[in-house]
């Protein structure tokens, strides 16, 4: 879960502030034209789906566990 909130954060912040790169960096890899602003903001939007997806199929398994009495210590 910890990994989709930063995967999120990162997709807020670039789509807040899209020249983040350029002024933590101090390089500018599409020498203006944006496209790798647009390219981490499609990239972290599935890597925020994919990995709540992935933590929400692990909690209901994590649930259907303890209910059947295998998570008890």
């Amino acid at each position: 879960m910890k990994l989709a909130i930063v995967s999120a954060l990162l997709f807020v912040i670039t789509l807040v502030w899209p020249d983040w790169i350029e002024m933590i960096f101090r390089v500018d890899p599409d020498h203006g034209s944006g496209w790798l602003e647009w390219v981490i903001v499609a990239v972290t939007a599935m890597f925020t789906v994919a990995l709540s997806l992935g933590a929400r199929r692990e909690w209901r398994h994590a649930i259907s566990r303890a209910a059947a009495g295998e998570g008890a210590a």
